[in-house]
């Protein structure tokens, strides 16, 4: 596709993917269209510094080629992200894309009338160029599609090290929670604590524990989305999270994403769960257990329950109350030429993982230290990844659901297993509170 589509704005990046070169092609605005003095606002969780200059580079690209256009790069936090976008709703001060999300979160603001469209972007970018599937989790229940995946992510991958595998005569890495069980008992030795699960009053003990939930063969809704938490999937996930938790040192209480990889990395857990950043994290800060890391998808309750990846398909997406819409649309546009691209994928390669397949063949994308050193394992994540789900699109039969983003900001799941793992409430009694919780958030 190339020219210019219904919206005014350059499709020129599509020629520029074909080949092996792929060399980048800036997505301009037309110049009967040029914006003079306008600023972008772009805001995105994500802020480590080769990611920050990834960004920088992209913004470079972009203003380059659109004379009168600045893009501001506002960094706001993976916890903290929810209040600090409910103010600028209600104030009307949005930024003008926002980067990183969840697709649950995207799903919840466009039900809400908060976010624009994002189909002339998808089409801009080239729909067939995606992952098959890939933006099904942003199709909203009009029709449109909410936004975009700036990446894949496998979130809940379990990472082992070979070496304390061989030390505790570990054959194979766990697929059932028994065998998990017995590899954390055996590992757990010598200071080292099996496993890293969250446990405080956060997303991540949220979504990780959902993800549980689907590994016993429970869901949180039907697929028409009727509240169904309380089921065997459920119970039994509680029963083993709350076995693990032996198996998980003593700050896992308080652990959210970073304390969890933190744990894993620097050695004090012999397994891991978390997506890609392990790999560059462990080459960077703990080089001598890099070339025993490995990783796999979770372990299940049995081999006849299917993996369950969690993906929370960190989007793109623009604001309805923007001042510069269409601006902003070409610069989201531009996120996918190839150079610019390829960087930010680079900056935590394994991590985010490419949404385009042009950009997963793309030589320069496989030309990459990380890649290269892991490429069974990148692999394994990205297959996961793009098969993956999350409480907005629990499986493909389940409706989309717009209330997921309101549903983990609340903490109502972390909130159940705390209670039933730390407090030892009654499990009945926490169930049916979170259900009623839940209940009261999808009738709001």
């Amino acid at each position: 596709m190339t020219g210019m589509n219904a919206n005014g704005f350059s499709t020129t990046r599509r020629g520029a993917l074909t080949g092996l070169a792929a060399t980048a092609a800036v997505v301009a605005l037309p110049k009967r269209a040029s914006a003079q003095d306008t600023t972008l606002r772009w805001w995105s969780p994500q802020s480590a510094p080769a990611q920050v200059a990834a960004y920088k580079a992209q913004i470079a690209a972009f203003e380059a080629a659109n004379p009168g256009v600045k893009v501001l790069f506002e960094t706001t936090s993976d916890e903290g992200y929810a209040p600090q976008l409910a103010a600028a709703f209600a104030s009307g001060e949005v930024p003008d894309i926002v980067t990183h999300l969840p697709s649950f979160a995207v799903q919840t603001y466009y039900a809400n009338g908060l976010i624009e469209p994002f189909d002339s972007v998808i089409e801009a970018v080239g729909a067939d160029d995606y992952y098959p599937g890939a933006n099904d989790v942003y199709r909203a229940a009009d029709g449109h599609f909410c936004g975009t995946g700036i990446g894949n992510t496998a979130a809940n991958m379990i990472w082992m090290r070979r070496d304390l595998m061989a030390d505790s005569g570990i054959d194979a890495i766990p697929r059932t929670w028994d065998e998990l069980r017995a590899a954390v008992s055996a590992m757990q030795k010598g200071g080292v604590y099996g496993l890293p699960l969250p446990y405080g009053r956060n997303s991540m003990t949220s979504l990780i524990f959902i993800g549980f939930i689907h590994q016993a063969g429970g869901q949180i809704f039907t697929p028409d989305l009727q509240i169904d938490l309380d089921n065997e999937g459920t119970r039994n996930a509680l029963e083993f999270y709350r076995e693990m938790r032996d198996y998980s040192p003593p700050g896992a209480t308080n652990y959210s994403w970073g304390e969890s990889l933190t744990a894993f990395v620097s050695g004090a857990t012999a397994t891991g769960i978390y997506a890609g950043r392990v790999l560059v994290n462990v080459n960077t800060q703990n080089p001598p257990i890099a070339d025993h890391v490995t990783c796999d998808t979770y372990p299940t309750i049995s081999a006849e329950v299917a993996t369950w990846t969690f993906n929370d398909f960190p989007s793109v997406f623009i604001p309805a109350q923007s001042q510069n819409k269409e601006t902003a649309k070409a610069f989201a546009a531009s996120l996918f030429n190839p150079e610019g691209y390829i960087q930010q994928l680079h900056a935590a390669p394994g991590h985010v993982l490419p949404v385009l397949r042009s950009i997963n063949e793309n030589p320069l994308y496989q030309d990459n230290p990380i890649i290269q050193k892991y490429p069974n394992e990148v692999e394994l994540m990205a297959n996961a990844a793009a098969g993956g789900f999350n409480l907005g699109y629990e499986t493909t039969e389940h409706a989309s659901n717009a209330k997921a983003g309101e549903i983990i900001a609340s903490n109502v799941i972390s909130d159940m297993v705390g209670r039933v793992i730390l407090n030892g409430d009654n499990v009945d009694e926490a169930l049916s509170a979170a259900s009623a919780t839940i209940e009261e958030i999808m009738a709001s």
